[in-house]
């Protein structure tokens, strides 16, 4: 467990975790972080994400704590040991799009602001209406989505453990 390479296809993985969650407004580190965690069967320690990522551990350190508020990742303990380990959020989905839905509300205010400049031509307004009415239509869908989420599922069985 101490020592976890990433080799081929995970390290591309884990690369485009970090870009992906870069453009979500992330650290890069951050999303590498939850790219290799995502990939790992046991929890890690701060040492072996930062030695796996070739980062240091102090940009692990202040990483994990923003993905352990953010939701992303949860800090775990082992009887015994006094280190904390980290493991990829059991509800990662679910705060993931919590973060885009918020980001789609800030968009759809911009756009009904838009909507009320004084002097815009009908034409614009018009636009502008049928962009609110899709956004709002495309809210609505991940709120839905995330109301399946949070709905209790029963426990199912994870065959390839």
């Amino acid at each position: 467990m101490s020592n976890r390479p990433l080799t081929g296809a995970a390290e591309q993985f884990v690369e485009r975790m970090g870009l992906l969650w870069e453009g979500q407004g992330l650290p890069r580190i951050a999303g590498r972080m939850l790219g290799f965690l995502t990939l790992q069967g046991e929890p890690a320690t701060l040492d072996e994400i930062a030695a796996a990522l070739g980062v240091s551990k102090a940009s692990v350190s202040v990483d994990a704590r923003r993905l352990e508020r953010l939701g992303l990742v949860d800090r775990v303990s082992r009887p015994g040991d006094r280190r904390d380990y980290y493991v990829i959020g059991e509800d990662l989905l679910a705060h993931a799009l919590e973060l885009r839905l918020e980001s789609m509300r800030r968009l759809q205010d911009v756009i009904l602001a838009a909507g009320r400049v004084p002097d815009t031509p009908p034409r614009v307004r018009r636009r502008l209406g049928d962009m609110a009415r899709h956004h709002e239509h495309a809210l609505r869908a991940v709120e839905s989505l995330l109301d399946e989420l949070r709905v209790p599922t029963p426990d199912t069985v994870d065959s390839t453990d």
